[in-house]
C-alpha cells in the first residue's frame, strides 16, 4: 500500500460530548486541496460476544434501538467505560445481559462498524463455557432486554429472510460469520 497523505484539521466548527460519545464537526484540507466540512462521531469502543452453549445455541439479545424505532436481535455488546480494555467490558455485558458468565473465551478480532462517519472498533469474542449466573446483575435502566437462544440454522434462516420483527443487526452479523470459522477449526 502507498502513503497516503492525512488531511489536514483547518478548525473544529462543532463539539458536543454525549453521555457515551462525541460528535464534531471539522473544516478538513484533504491531501488534493480541497477543503470542506466534515461530521463524526468519535467513539470510546465496544466489547461483543457470541455465547454459544455447550448444545451449540447461540445468545443473542432482543432489544428496542431508538434510532430506529424497532427492536433488533444482536449478540451482547457494549461500549468500553473510560480505561477499560475490551475484554472486561464484553465479560460485564454478558453477565448484565444475558445472565451467563463464560469460562473460555476467544478473540475474533476488532472491526470498523461505520467508518464513514464513525471511529467506533467493536472487539468481537467467542464465548463458551456457559454457565447460568443464580444472581445476575442488574441491567442498565435504559436497557429492556429479552434474551433468544436459537441454532445455527435458525439464525441462517433469519439472515435470508430478514424480517421486520427479527433482524439481526450487520455486528452480529459479522461477528456470527467470525464465531462459525472459529468453532469450525
Amino acid at each position: 500500500m502507498s502513503d497516503i497523505t492525512s488531511p489536514e484539521i483547518l478548525q473544529n466548527v462543532l463539539s458536543y460530548q454525549g453521555r457515551k460519545f462525541s460528535f464534531h464537526v471539522d473544516r478538513i484540507k484533504l491531501p488534493n486541496g480541497v477543503t470542506g466540512e466534515y461530521s463524526y462521531i468519535k467513539h470510546p469502543g465496544a466489547g461483543m460476544a457470541v455465547p454459544v452453549t455447550a448444545d451449540g445455541k447461540f445468545i443473542l439479545v432482543k432489544q428496542y434501538r431508538f434510532a430506529i424505532q424497532r427492536y433488533l436481535l444482536e449478540f451482547p455488546a457494549g461500549t468500553l467505560e473510560v480505561g477499560e480494555d475490551h475484554d472486561l467490558t464484553i465479560k460485564r455485558e454478558l453477565e448484565e445481559e444475558t445472565g451467563y458468565s463464560a469460562s473460555k473465551w476467544q478473540y475474533l478480532g476488532g472491526f470498523y462498524i461505520c467508518p464513514g462517519y464513525s471511529d467506533e472498533i467493536i472487539h468481537t469474542y467467542l464465548a463458551q463455557g456457559l454457565e447460568k449466573l443464580e444472581h445476575p446483575p442488574a441491567q442498565d435502566e435504559d436497557e429492556e432486554i429479552e434474551v433468544v437462544l436459537l441454532s445455527r440454522e435458525e439464525i441462517e434462516v433469519l439472515l435470508r429472510s430478514q424480517s421486520a420483527d427479527t433482524s439481526l443487526d450487520a455486528k452480529s452479523i459479522a461477528a456470527f460469520h467470525l464465531a462459525l470459522q472459529a468453532v469450525s477449526r
